[in-house]
């Protein structure tokens, strides 16, 4: 009777040390697992770093806008990488329609963004309109000032600050008869509705009135009209046409500057995105480099904190000449007598072919 007991007591304890030994095992089998989970879990963490949303807005599809938007994209992934941090961007265009700007920034004050990038004035003045609250970075805002933007270009004062593609117009009429002293009948081109219009128009007609030189305005609101205008230029008789920043004449340039070129009308414009779908000459900012500024500007104020009430408005050095060759010689110029004679209005004159956009 003992040795039964005996065993039967020495089988119990074994059960249980078995027992014991797998829940100890499978004890120590899951704490790697859960200590790996954590770890992974503070590598995503550390990878992403914090994210900020940002909505951006395009006013229109042209190269000069286009232009501006890839480099802020392009130079906010790199400043988050540089920064441990990322930037979601929500991009929309506009397509120059007021009813669908009014929509988009809707859709991003709904969308809780922390902040917003408006790319010309249209669009930087809605924002502005909507908000008073969420930060606002604008881009090729010509006249800020004007267009009742900022306080001041040194302290704007509100919510909003950014990049401007402010156009030295007298520097333009400066090349116009430096090119051909001769000109007595300057076309003005232009839409009336673009805000971006308003003040370098004003300047060419004062320019062109102490001058005592006799200029025409034509206007467009669309690709169409802007066709007939350019028509009407050439009716005219002018010696030269001038288009400041203008996204209407910009969109509709492939269409208008054969009809131009072919007349002996050369087109002296705001940018070298005009001079890149044809016009003989594009003067002002670079585009490119207006894009990653307005970027850095962004890092400022949601990465390293920055007011953009105190934060002022940049400005660019914007003396360089686009003549583009084709139309050039189109014109019957030679382009390095061209370069020549406008070296000294200019920082530089680069040349350019045509083109749709800039690769």
């Amino acid at each position: 009777m003992k040795k039964k007991l005996v065993a039967l007591l020495l089988s119990a304890s074994m059960v249980f040390a078995l027992a014991g030994c797998a829940e100890g095992a499978a004890e120590t089998a899951s704490e790697p697992a859960a200590a790996q989970s954590s770890d992974d879990g503070a590598a995503d963490s550390s990878a992403e770093g914090t994210v900020y949303k940002v909505g951006l807005c395009n006013y229109v599809a042209d190269a000069s806008l286009d232009q501006i938007c890839d480099n802020i994209q392009s130079t906010l992934d790199q400043i988050g990488k540089e920064n441990n941090v990322t930037f979601e961007v929500e991009y929309d265009n506009c397509n120059a329609d007021s009813n669908v700007l009014n929509q988009i920034v809707a859709n991003f004050i709904a969308d809780d963004v922390d902040l917003m990038i408006g790319v010309a004035t249209p669009v930087a003045m809605s924002m502005q309109a909507a908000t008073s609250d969420i930060p606002i970075v604008f881009s090729a805002v010509t006249d800020p000032l004007s267009a009742g933007l900022v306080n001041t270009m040194d302290a704007p004062g509100a919510n909003i600050t950014g990049t401007s593609d402010y156009l030295d117009t007298e520097a333009v009429m400066n090349l116009i008869f430096a090119a051909d002293p001769s000109a007595d009948k300057i076309g003005l081109l232009y839409d009336v509705g673009q805000d971006a219009s308003t003040t370098p128009i004003a300047d060419a007609k004062a320019y062109l009135d102490s001058k005592g030189i006799e200029y025409v305005e034509r206007t467009g609101t669309s690709v169409d009209e802007v066709k007939l205008a350019a028509e009407a230029l050439v009716s005219d008789g002018v010696d030269a046409v001038f288009t400041p920043q203008d996204n209407t004449i910009m969109q509709a340039e492939l269409s208008i500057y054969e009809t131009l070129a072919n007349a002996g009308i050369p087109h002296y414009t705001g940018a070298d995105s005009f001079a890149l779908n044809g016009a003989f000459l594009g003067y002002g900012v670079d585009y490119a480099n207006l894009g990653v500024e307005t970027a850095y500007m962004v890092k400022d104020i949601l990465v390293d904190g920055k007011d953009p009430a105190s934060l002022s408005v940049k400005t660019f050095d914007n003396g360089t000449a686009t003549v583009n060759t084709e139309t050039c010689e189109t014109l019957g110029f030679n382009f390095d007598e061209i370069k020549e004679t406008f070296g000294p209005f200019c920082t530089q004159v680069n040349s350019i072919t045509t083109a749709e956009s800039f690769e």
